[in-house]
């Protein structure tokens, strides 16, 4: 199922006569993909629900309600099969017989006498599917579409068909968000070579130091991680962030988390849940270090906080009494600590940049009815117009959730189509556009697991090979810190927005807190480009590489966060958050984001958002 838009769920909850603001969309958004529901079932789902709670008022404390109650309880329901039936055997006839043809067995049938597969097909097939001429019955597949049993039209490749939905859109080029002044905005390439640098954290190591370290980036080999290693880094990440918080709110020293104290103290630990379900204001618990509670962990009382946004993994500070040792009463809640903007790297105050552009794109390319790359076409155009600096594009590239590469209908080998596209993308840039890629956890064809080594990691020869093959391409981890002509840009391309938003829970009075800056601040306050701990279950971490290449040096001054919530352009502390959303949404069009900076100087440890100009727009 596609990603529903907000059009859809504004329409579908007018018909109640519900006004749906930004916040109560996404959060139904948020719904519809993780039960896999339209904008007509979740509207039906909240009426009924709202109308067994006496008319309750739609609201994100009450949504939080309607998933835990009804759609929660709702998906775990199993059906079970009766013991005494048997699975009948299905009969074929005229109309269904299409139904139990394997598409690859009846090629291997064809081949065996002597055939060769076509994808011209027959003056019958070409002839037009109008009323007067319709399709007969036995010449359609289950899906109605039709088909040919043995055919040789029928062998054509499946993702060439292009996508309706995308090439019927009417809103080519409209802007969804914009920041910095984008009137006298230049969107054209400079015509300068850029320079740029990946942040290697290796880089001031000693060389014992680097033998004992694995290097994201050459050879990678993981699945062979200790528990008691991953144990030693999610330790040490609270005694790390213990540290800052005591220096910039002047703490005198923290408490056991457990002991039972009549007065007020001070605790610091990892936010965790108390149950396997989605945490709740009365399931908060507090894991404490093993240095100051020995590892132990207490459950919190948040009534007393007049606000709060928490997730799992989250590292924070509180004040608060634990008279009995059992439950810990916050009165005060220290939410991490935001680094300072990056320094100069010539140990000055400041440094020159030139004028750059920047398009960001991220995956999905395509349709997912499809894999004919319709939007990656239309954004080389794009790059082919107006040439762009630097072109960043971040995976999914191979989409695993794409309707065909899911069912396995997939024609070409996934490297091959990956290597297609990549080519493609190589060619029209030229020697003064620069690209950067980097891969997603959604791509089938490359290693599953985070952080993500890059693309043709796996020997010095792949590497060299992929150099030749594709010039200017720059080949980069997920996540990664890279310096482009002096200004530093976060980069990942995990949905990490989206992750976080279905687990944190939040206490803000009305219009206190905007969501998604406040979803982005997390890892601005966390220092790594994913605080949530445990993981959802498709996202596999490598804490022995985490450590170093999934935390963030200083908060960058542009940073990059692909998401399916709401694309967004905001200042954060600072720093410059976009959401260029996706490429392709479904069989819909997408959205990307153009990025201008202009020339000026560079201050250490200073915003420079007063000389950018971002837009994200539909493609």
């Amino acid at each position: 199922m596609g990603v529903v838009q907000d059009e859809e769920l504004q329409e579908e909850f007018d018909v109640f006569g519900i006004n749906l603001n930004e916040q109560l969309i996404d959060k139904l958004k948020e719904l519809c993909i993780t039960y896999n529901l339209d904008a007509d079932r979740v509207a039906d789902e909240w009426l009924a629900f709202s109308k067994a709670r006496k008319d309750i008022p739609i609201s994100l404390e009450n949504l939080d309600l309607f998933d835990r109650e009804k759609l929660a309880k709702k998906t775990q329901r199993t059906p079970q099969t009766p013991l005494n039936k048997r699975t009948q055997q299905k009969v074929y006839n005229i109309n269904n017989v299409s139904e139990g043809v394997d598409i690859s067995d009846a090629e291997n049938l064809y081949n065996t006498y002597g055939g060769t597969p076509s994808s011209k097909g027959t003056a019958a097939q070409k002839r037009q599917l109008t009323p007067d001429n319709p399709t007969i019955k036995r010449f359609q597949n289950s899906t109605r579409s039709p088909a040919v049993p043995f055919s040789p039209a029928s062998f054509s490749p499946v993702g060439a068909t292009p996508s309706k939905k995308y090439n019927s859109r009417t809103n080519a080029g409209d802007v969804i968000a914009s920041i910095g002044n984008v009137d006298n905005a230049k969107w054209s390439g400079s015509g300068n070579k850029c320079t740029i640098k990946l942040h290697d954290p290796m880089e001031n190591m000693s060389p014992e130091e680097k033998d004992s370290m694995k290097d994201l980036c050459q050879n990678f080999k993981y699945m062979f991680q200790k528990l008691t290693d991953k144990a030693a880094v999610l330790n040490e990440m609270i005694d790390e962030m213990a540290t800052q918080l005591q220096e910039k709110h002047s703490i005198e020293e923290f408490s056991h988390v457990a002991l039972p104290v009549q007065e007020e103290v001070t605790l610091v630990g990892r936010i965790c849940c108390d149950s396997l379900g989605k945490m709740n204001a009365k399931s908060v618990i507090l894991e404490g270090s093993r240095d100051t509670s020995a590892g132990r962990s207490v459950p919190l009382d948040l009534s007393d906080l007049k606000q709060y946004s928490l997730f799992p993994g989250q590292i924070v500070a509180m004040d608060g009494i634990n008279t009995s040792g059992q439950k810990f009463v916050v009165k005060k809640l220290y939410e991490g600590v935001v680094q300072s903007l990056p320094s100069c790297s010539n140990d000055k105050d400041q440094i020159s940049s030139n004028d750059m552009t920047l398009l960001i794109a991220a995956g999905p390319f395509s349709t997912s009815d499809n894999l004919s790359f319709e939007p990656l076409a239309d954004l080389v155009k794009y790059i082919r117009k107006d040439k762009p600096d630097v072109v960043i594009l971040m995976g999914p590239f191979v989409d695993l959730k794409n309707d065909l590469i899911e069912n396995g209908k997939g024609i070409s080998p996934l490297d091959d189509i990956f290597k297609t596209k990549l080519k493609e993308i190589s060619d029209v840039a030229s020697n003064d556009c620069q690209v950067i890629v980097l891969p997603s956890y959604r791509d089938v064809h490359h290693d599953y697991v985070y952080p993500q080594p890059p693309f043709f990691h796996q020997s010095q020869n792949s590497r060299m090979k992929a150099k030749m093959d594709y010039p200017n391409v720059h080949f980069m981890p997920d996540p990664c810190v890279v310096d482009i002509n002096n200004v530093i840009f976060g980069l990942t391309s995990s949905d990490v927005m989206f992750q976080l938003g279905a687990e944190e829970i939040s206490f803000n009075p009305p219009g206190a807190s905007d969501r998604m800056a406040r979803l982005a601040e997390h890892l601005l306050t966390q220092q790594n480009f994913y605080p949530l701990y445990p993981s959802p279950e498709d996202v596999n971490i490598d804490y022995e590489v985490f450590e170093y290449y999934a935390r963030m040096p200083c908060t960058p001054h542009v940073l990059v966060l692909p998401s399916d919530l709401k694309q967004f352009t905001k200042d954060i502390q600072g720093c410059c958050c976009i959401n260029p959303g996706r490429l392709a949404r479904g069989q819909a069009g997408g959205t990307f984001s153009r990025v201008q900076v202009r020339s000026g100087a560079i201050v250490s440890q200073q915003s420079i958002l007063s000389s950018i100009t971002a837009q994200v727009l539909r493609i």
